[in-house]
């Protein structure tokens, strides 16, 4: 089965629709871009929270940017990931545990180029933004 256009999926529906296809409608986004979920867990509820999320590769490693379109406060994901930086990713079908931490200032320069070229708007996020914009790090556990 051939992946599918998702551009017009946000939030909820974006997720439900990658969980129940493996990612072949939900993968692909706008702009020629792709898509992850991230799981987190609340860190006042305890409760998992699923948020889509354009993603990059750093060798092994996947890349996702705490911008929130450059809004003064960071998304509610990155905050819990702070707190309890275990975490799950869905690329496709695979389905795994990562470590999420945030790219150090000697990464982060070319980290953020790698994720600029996947979504150009990340700099004019970062424009307009009264805080600095995390990169973060999703480090894949192996499976015990």
């Amino acid at each position: 089965m051939a992946r599918q256009d998702a551009s017009h999926l946000y939030g909820s529906d974006h997720v439900r629709s990658y969980r129940e296809t493996a990612g072949e409608l939900g993968h692909d986004w706008k702009k020629g871009t792709s898509t992850l979920l991230l799981t987190t867990t609340g860190r006042k509820s305890g409760e998992a929270h699923t948020t889509p999320l354009i993603y990059g590769r750093w060798g092994e490693d996947y890349l996702v940017v705490a911008s929130k379109g450059g809004a003064a406060k960071p998304p509610s994901w990155y905050v819990n990931l702070l707190e309890r930086p275990e975490v799950e990713v869905q690329v496709l079908g695979d389905r795994f545990t990562a470590h999420a931490r945030t790219a150090t200032a000697a990464e982060k320069p070319a980290m953020w180029s790698e994720m600029v070229v996947q979504w150009p708007d990340y700099d004019a996020y970062r424009r307009r933004a009264r805080r600095e914009i995390p990169v973060v790090v999703l480090e894949r556990r192996l499976a015990a």
